[in-house]
């Protein structure tokens, strides 16, 4: 899980897109967004969801890279914004602290 959320971390994208993601993430909900995106049976825990969601997402920023014509902002965001509901709402797993 920890290096799900470390990818998530690195990754670097347009402060639009960002920006705009965060502004569509108060209205995250995983029924409805995630069951849209993934189109298939029953949702995934969050830490799957997520890796199918970077997936899809790289898939999505390569297209913006190279320009194609058939990409598209608005699912873009939209990836983005459940990537991050996704990471938001994972369970905290405590860390061993030694004291």
């Amino acid at each position: 899980m920890h290096d799900i959320l470390g990818t998530l971390r690195a990754l670097r994208r347009p402060p639009l897109l960002i920006r705009a993601a965060r502004i569509g993430l108060q209205d995250y909900r995983r029924e409805v967004h995630l069951r849209r995106l993934l189109r298939d049976g029953p949702l995934p825990p969050s830490p799957t969801a997520l890796i199918r969601l970077l997936e899809t997402e790289a898939a999505l920023d390569e297209e913006r890279r190279l320009a194609a014509s058939g990409y598209s902002p608005a699912r873009h965001v939209e990836v983005l914004i459940a990537m991050m509901g996704e990471a938001r709402d994972m369970p905290v797993v405590p860390s061993l602290v030694e004291t």
